[in-house]
């Protein structure tokens, strides 16, 4: 009978053993899967954050090619109180689309004799310097957007790029 003492005494002793390590392994345990969810949640967080950011770059539309129409070169009297003074330029014009470019072809009579209305009306002091040229530039965007009909809409013209241009 003396060994039954000895053995609750034991069982005693281990059952309080087992049972921490129980504790212990179920601690470890609901520590790593909260470190597993915690981790997975911040991946599926980052993978969505990346996600929007490709589909905002997919979403934007490619930069369209600049549309460029060529006119035939211009020579024009100007305004000199001095002598006889020559303008001769050639220019392109530069449109959103290939809508514009046909449109403003169509109505290429109206274009030219705006131009030429235009570039006859100034003086060579005006049309040499740097700043000058930059004006003229405005101008002529000014004259190209006008309407061709009455309240018609106008034209989308961007820019005017001078491929020569030669003062006598």
């Amino acid at each position: 009978m003396s060994k039954a003492p000895e053995k609750a005494a034991l069982a005693a002793e281990t059952a309080p053993v087992v049972k921490s390590k129980k504790k212990l392994i179920i601690i470890i345990a609901a520590a790593v899967l909260l470190l597993g969810v915690i981790g997975g949640g911040a991946a599926v967080f980052l993978s969505k954050k990346n996600s929007s950011a490709k589909d905002k770059e997919h979403k934007a539309e490619p930069a369209k090619a600049p549309v460029f129409l060529p006119l035939e070169a211009f020579v024009v009297n100007l305004q000199s109180e001095t002598g006889d003074k020559y303008l001769q330029v050639s220019m392109t014009l530069q449109v959103v689309d290939e809508e514009q470019a046909n449109l403003l072809k169509l109505n290429m009579p109206q274009v030219r004799s705006r131009l030429l209305m235009l570039l006859s009306s100034k003086e060579t002091s005006e049309i040499l310097s740097s700043e000058g040229k930059e004006k003229l530039i405005e101008e002529i965007v000014e004259q190209v957007k006008l309407p061709f009909v009455p309240k018609g809409p106008s034209q989308k013209v961007s820019g005017v790029f001078f491929t020569s241009f030669v003062v006598q």
